[in-house]
């Protein structure tokens, strides 16, 4: 028989096991986890950033102060406070947590947290990355949300109107949270030297930050597990210069993405793979997310959005075809969505390419930035009522399929600007014939 040893407490006294171990091993477990997870708030008071709904008068401290937390959808970038919002919601208002990460969940595990769920009503249940609960899944916590059985609080990094559907949505309040700035980023490395037990024992300098807020992107967690690469690759004193950053970032880049987000590096490769007409690139980048367990939907809304915005009237088929794919690969699934995607990606990789239409949106939009609401010309306003059309609302309007080609010479723009182009085609056989054909109309106006 294996005796208890004499030294310790009798083990059914538990209280004076917690008295001798509890302690160590608090630090050894503090001691293994990542820098971003022993520096996650507890209380509101030491979040960093989200002032818009965790400040003074912020919408989600104040339903904490009230006691009553409705559900909600917390949707925004990696790294700015989901989930740590979550766990403050639940610690302030003292209501069982559950969690469910909605990769690896499924209905089962959905009806299992709500029959736990019953026992403590208003128990909160927190589902990270819900964009990838299908409709199944969803409508299995439908009931329990209505009846108030869970309060549901839901993180994604995908709009929330296109991924949830519309009943689960309509009884949940979407919040935006926001990438970090600056200044944010920066506390955040202050506090974890100076709060972080283990930083606090080390001599680390910043001399130079700016490698480190751009490859962090705004993600908090991200910068600090980069500062936590940083000073465990560097013994002794620590002097973080951009250089130095920079080296590292390079080496280990899958080592301080301890989460798995490289989800964004990689989708910017693959867009920029296939805006410079790399098909081999494209679908490199494409097999990277699909192993890497990306939702295809995702990909095919950015295949839309790049056939647009990177080849445009280049080739307007393009933006036919991405649109085609983003609704074959509804009904299809992973794995041979696959094949479809493929075949978008060698088909707009290897496209003529345009972004003339992109920019000139963003040229119009700046400019009525700029000089507001012009008043538009009185002979192409609509004239509905008699005393608009008294007032010369619709006058002398050529209609322009009454003139020879289809085109009346008439000035649209606001008088301040009149000859202002904002459409600039771009250097492709397609753009060169819309050019040429706009010259052709507008002879000098424009400069086409």
């Amino acid at each position: 028989m294996r005796m208890w040893p004499r030294f310790l407490p009798d083990r059914r006294n538990w209280g004076g096991f917690d008295v001798y171990f509890k302690p160590v091993f608090t630090v050894l477990l503090n001691s293994r986890l990542p820098l971003a997870e022993r520096m996650r708030p507890v209380r509101l008071d030491d979040l960093v950033g989200q002032e818009h709904l965790t400040g003074p008068t912020g919408i989600i401290r104040r339903a904490i102060q009230s006691g009553n937390v409705p559900s909600m959808i917390l949707w925004g970038p990696p790294g700015v406070g989901k989930t740590t919002i979550a766990n403050i919601i639940a610690n302030e208002v003292k209501k069982p947590f559950h969690t469910l990460s909605a990769v690896s969940a499924g209905v089962k595990d959905v009806r299992e947290v709500i029959e736990k769920a019953r026992q403590s009503p208003r128990s909160i249940l927190f589902i990270d990355e819900i964009h990838r609960f299908n409709k199944s899944q969803q409508d299995a916590l439908l009931g329990a949300v209505e009846k108030g059985t869970i309060t549901l609080i839901g993180a994604t990094t995908e709009n929330p109107s296109f991924e949830v559907n519309s009943a689960l949505l309509s009884r949940s309040q979407v919040y935006t949270l926001r990438a970090l700035g600056e200044d944010q980023l920066l506390q955040l490395i202050h506090q974890a030297l100076e709060r972080d037990e283990q930083l606090k024992k080390r001599h680390v300098e910043i001399k130079e930050h700016q490698a480190m807020l751009n490859i962090s992107g705004g993600d908090g967690r991200k910068l600090l597990n980069l500062l936590e690469l940083i000073t465990e690759a560097v013994p002794g004193d620590v002097v973080i210069t951009d250089d130095l950053v920079m080296e590292l970032a390079q080496k280990h880049i899958a080592i301080y993405d301890k989460s798995g987000e490289q989800h964004y590096d990689i989708i910017s490769a693959f867009i920029k793979s296939i805006r410079g007409s790399d098909p081999n690139a494209g679908l490199y980048y494409l097999a990277r997310m699909i192993e890497g367990g990306e939702d295809v939907k995702f990909i095919a809304r950015r295949l839309v959005i790049l056939s647009s915005e990177d080849i445009g009237n280049a080739n307007p088929t393009a933006l036919i075809m991405a649109t085609n794919t983003f609704q074959a690969v509804q009904f299809i699934g992973h794995p041979e969505a696959r094949i479809i995607l493929a075949q978008c990606v060698v088909y707009l990789a290897s496209s003529p390419k345009s972004n003339a239409s992109y920019m000139g949106i963003n040229k119009a939009m700046s400019a009525v930035s700029q000089t507001g609401d012009l008043p538009v010309p009185l002979s192409i306003r609509n004239a509905p009522t008699k005393l608009m059309k008294n007032m010369g609302y619709g006058k002398d309007y050529q209609y322009a399929h009454s003139y020879e080609n289809n085109f009346a010479h008439t000035e649209f723009l606001p008088d301040e600007l009149k000859g202002t182009k904002f459409y600039e085609p771009g250097n492709n056989a397609r753009e060169e014939e819309l050019r040429r054909y706009l010259r052709g109309l507008w002879k000098d106006k424009y400069g086409y």
